[in-house]
């Protein structure tokens, strides 16, 4: 492993401060790629009794959910929508369709093929990014995507939360730790994108234990990465813990920090899709930073610029300490 400066082509990897979604697709496709979200009514096995009653105590999905992507629409009146309004505020003219809400492969693959055809034919969409759980796809999902993969860029999104077991259970997940990385073992080798989800701050968890997961993570085969501070919003479990019990959530100026030594840990090859999430001001409880994502994004980088870091240098440093023969420019 030999680090270099951008304006070294002889090999190696690149040091960038941060390895970015947008900045990914951009490269890859040649222009910028927008994401369309799409809700296709489906639901979650922790939620219809399959192997649990309620769902994860932390969600909600009109805290994350756009007002186009609504499943009285049909997924075509939604990616027409989101494009258009995409289109008319950046001028978009690629697109990526995002199945969000509750778990998308959790359907008879016939039903999952006839909807992810559905969105692929629509004009200037180049791909699917597919949010999922682990305990839900099977050799006939993933064969099924493999074959769309020939021709459009497919990513799967596994909603891993935590690597640590007693969280998963806290959270009323209904899997563990395990099941996500034979999930991950199914996946590889398909032409699928392998992204996952993780959720910084629960209560079961130590700051140590949290930043061992960049550890953890790196190691594993996954090229995507989406990470968010715990948010306690309204009309969830959650609300119900925090009322009786407060726990602690971040304050804006510790969860900068968290995260930041969670990216020095973390391989700079893993892309990142996500660094918080802003819930709306009308479900969010806590944490209430109040402070516009432009700010946070730009916080985030006057932080690493200050501490003179970047993504993955704990990460390249331990890889040093492995491998001494391995030279650094």
């Amino acid at each position: 492993m030999r680090i270099i400066t951008p304006e070294d082509s002889s090999g190696g990897i690149i040091i960038i401060m941060l390895n970015l979604f947008g900045s990914y697709l951009k490269k890859r496709f040649g222009t910028t790629v927008h994401k369309v979200n799409v809700d296709a009514g489906f639901t979650c096995p922790n939620r219809d009794g399959t192997v649990g009653w309620g769902g994860c105590i932390y969600c909600n999905n009109d805290s994350f959910r756009p007002p186009e992507a609504r499943p009285s629409l049909s997924i075509k009146e939604q990616i027409r929508n989101g494009i258009a309004h995409v289109s008319k505020r950046y001028g978009a003219k690629k697109f990526l369709v995002y199945f969000q809400p509750y778990t998308n492969t959790y359907a008879p693959v016939e039903k999952l093929e006839k909807l992810y055809k559905e969105a692929l034919s629509e004009e200037g969409v180049i791909g699917l990014a597919i949010g999922t759980r682990p305990d839900c796809v099977d050799e006939e999902k993933l064969t099924m995507l493999k074959e769309l993969a020939k021709n459009y860029f497919i990513l799967i999104e596994y909603g891993l939360q935590s690597i640590y077991d007693k969280t998963l259970e806290f959270i009323n997940r209904g899997h563990d730790f395990n099941t996500f990385l034979k999930a991950l073992d199914m996946t590889v080798g398909r032409n699928i994108h392998i992204g996952a989800h993780i959720i910084l701050g629960f209560p079961t968890e130590t700051r140590e234990e949290m930043l061992h997961m960049a550890n953890v993570i790196s190691e594993l085969p996954l090229e995507f990465l989406k990470i968010h501070q715990l948010q306690v919003v309204k009309d969830t479990v959650l609300e119900k813990i925090y009322s009786t019990n407060p726990f602690h959530t971040f304050t804006y100026e510790e969860y900068l920090e968290l995260l930041v030594d969670f990216l020095e840990r973390l391989s700079p090859e893993i892309v990142l899709q996500r660094l918080f999430a802003v819930a709306p001001d009308n479900l969010l409880i806590a944490p209430r930073w109040d402070i516009p994502k432009n700010k946070i994004i730009n916080d985030i980088m006057n932080l690493m610029k200050k501490r003179q870091t970047y993504q993955g240098k704990e990460w390249l440093a331990h890889q040093l300490l492995l491998s001494p023969s391995n030279t650094v420019r």
